[in-house]
């Protein structure tokens, strides 16, 4: 039985509207009735996400792209065990941006990207994605104004490709609060099994708060379209963050609606296995 596709409305960014942040609750759950049914819908979501996975794999049609991006301790690996932890390992590829290598800085930054976008088949999950190039780059200064202002239209335009050769994307942005990662950093800091996560350097980041925020305000209003629109997910709640996203995933599959391929050249009322 389908879910109703109106759910992912109630967090879609319009395109070309602008998006105020500070004015939307990280801690906003009330798309759910409580935590209990919001967990086990997350679970049925799950499960009928890797039965719709098997459907789009064996039609070897299309794809679908997963882009999670979030500040550092929005729950981006959280995200991906919750929701895709129940597919089969052979349709689901995660892919995680790290520091481009000398390889791709020798490349344009749209390079290493579009290498990593999943086959037809398969869900493609990234992990931070080339969003990592208006946002990082253009906090840091790791690039020209000129440089950053061109590349909001040259990735609708690379996601318009990508959307036109057979992959629906899904765009997640998890919106956590400056004081719920603070408490998360501190769980790093003293558990001694999370404490390779966490990086001194990652405090300069948080110091640098407002102008993360204002550049994704700019990134999701610029890129968020028809094609490939923005979902803003209040993400101080793991088990309301995972929920949505697990809706929004498989009310998107039964959409595309994958089938299984009818038998070629032979009938199988014909075929007795001794």
């Amino acid at each position: 039985m389908g879910v109703k596709k109106a759910f992912a409305a109630k967090f879609t960014a319009a395109p070309g509207k602008a998006l105020e942040l500070a004015k939307l609750d990280p801690r906003d759950d009330s798309a759910f009735e409580d935590k209990d049914k919001a967990k086990a819908q997350l679970l049925a979501d799950a499960e009928a996400i890797d039965r719709l996975q098997d459907r789009l794999f064996a039609e070897g049609k299309r794809a679908l792209l997963v882009v999670l991006q979030g500040i550092d301790c929005s729950g981006k690996d959280g995200t991906v065990r919750a929701v895709f932890n129940c597919c089969g390992p052979l349709g689901v590829n995660v892919k995680s941006f790290k520091v481009p290598s000398e390889e791709e800085r020798a490349h344009d930054y749209l390079w290493r990207v579009h290498h990593a976008c999943p086959p037809r088949g398969t869900i493609g999950i990234f992990n931070r994605s080339h969003y990592e190039d208006v946002l990082v780059v253009k906090v840091e200064k790791f690039a020209s104004p000129e440089a950053i202002e061109r590349r909001y239209e040259e990735i609708n335009q690379f996601e318009k490709l990508v959307s036109n050769a057979g992959t629906k994307i899904l765009k997640f942005m998890l919106h956590i609060s400056k004081e719920e990662q603070a408490v998360r950093l501190q769980e790093r800091v003293d558990d001694a099994t999370k404490q390779w996560k966490f990086k001194p350097s990652d405090l300069e980041t948080r110091a640098k708060w407002d102008q993360y925020l204002a550049a994704y305000e700019v990134a999701v209003r610029r890129c968020s379209t028809d094609v490939a629109p923005w979902h803003v997910i209040p993400s101080d709640r793991n088990w309301a963050r995972n929920a949505a996203i697990a809706r929004i995933v498989r009310e998107t599959l039964e959409e595309m609606n994958p089938q299984y391929p009818k038998p070629d050249g032979w009938d199988p009322g014909t075929v007795k296995v001794a």
